[in-house]
């Protein structure tokens, strides 16, 4: 009899501790639970600690409390300047009504999707009232708080709340971007070739005003040096005429004696004068002088 009594006992204690392991729950502090009674939302539970639930016929559905991200996919967008852009976006978001979100889009794969669309779309939206300038400049903090404001109007009805949007990258397509590079890179040719130009030109200036300055410069030095010849010239005149003012006599002997040895040098030159000529005046002297002719 005892050990038939210990039996039951020790199954009432295993029935009892598998149905307060069903009964008893406990909630983190970074999530929040929905409890649910054959598919049918009860209540929400967001404060942690151990709660309790109605065993075998009521189960959990559990969500995040804490801040969660998305990262669309990159999509192309046409400003209002009709140009296009490659738009590379994230946001990130919170499930603010577990009940709401559970019958909206159920999981957090479905409110992903769903995000996804909405976020696109508002910023086909945003984006195409802009151009690129706005999103360059200061303008693109409105742009990204408008684009916020209407992401977060239309979620609401999902239980989620926007903390932020932003764009991460735009950039032109792999087509504009190389018809760009393309136009920048025949400009850049262009100004080249016509810095080319300008230099060669300023070249040939510079070596025309060279060669015309040489010209006058070597112009000016023969004209002052044929002054500076003629001024010897002249000089050298007026020495000999003074000298031969002075003594005629000697000065004819030695006008006779540079002759003599300019004409009779050892050069194996041969001349054939008349001993009665003019030139040989001293010579035919016995002594030493000639009279003047």
């Amino acid at each position: 009899m005892p050990r038939k009594l210990l039996a039951i006992l020790g199954g009432l204690i295993v029935v009892a501790g598998i149905v307060a392991s069903s009964a008893l729950f406990t909630v983190h502090q970074t999530e929040q639970v929905l409890v649910l009674q054959f598919g049918e939302p009860k209540r929400v539970v967001k404060e942690p600690g151990l709660h309790v639930k109605l065993p075998f016929i009521q189960n959990l559905q559990r969500y995040e409390l804490r801040v969660l991200d998305l990262d669309p996919p990159r999509q192309q967008v046409i400003l209002v300047d009709q140009k296009r852009l490659d738009v590379d976006s994230y946001a990130r978001f919170r499930i603010t009504d577990p009940l709401l979100f559970y019958q909206s889009v159920g999981n957090e794969f479905g409110a992903r999707q769903r995000l996804t669309a909405i976020i696109n779309s508002s910023l086909r939206r945003a984006l195409g009232n802009a151009n690129l300038t706005d999103i360059l400049s200061a303008n693109r903090d409105a742009i990204i708080t408008q684009m916020t404001s209407e992401v977060n109007a239309s979620v609401e009805r999902l239980g989620l709340q926007i903390v932020d949007v932003r764009v991460r990258r735009a950039d032109y397509p792999e087509q504009t971007s190389q018809a760009i590079y393309n136009r920048m890179r025949s400009e850049r040719e262009r100004e080249a070739k016509e810095a080319r130009a300008e230099g060669f030109e300023l070249a040939q200036q510079i070596r025309a005003d060279a060669d015309r300055q040489r010209v006058v410069i070597i112009a000016n030095a023969e004209r002052e040096a044929q002054i500076v010849r003629g001024q010897g010239d002249a000089d050298a005149i007026n020495i000999y005429a003074e000298a031969f003012s002075r003594d005629q006599q000697f000065f004819s002997f030695y006008r006779s004696m540079e002759a003599y040895r300019d004409s009779l040098g050892q050069d194996g030159t041969t001349m054939v004068l008349s001993p009665n000529s003019d030139f040989m005046r001293f010579f035919n002297s016995m002594s030493g002088t000639a009279t003047p002719r």
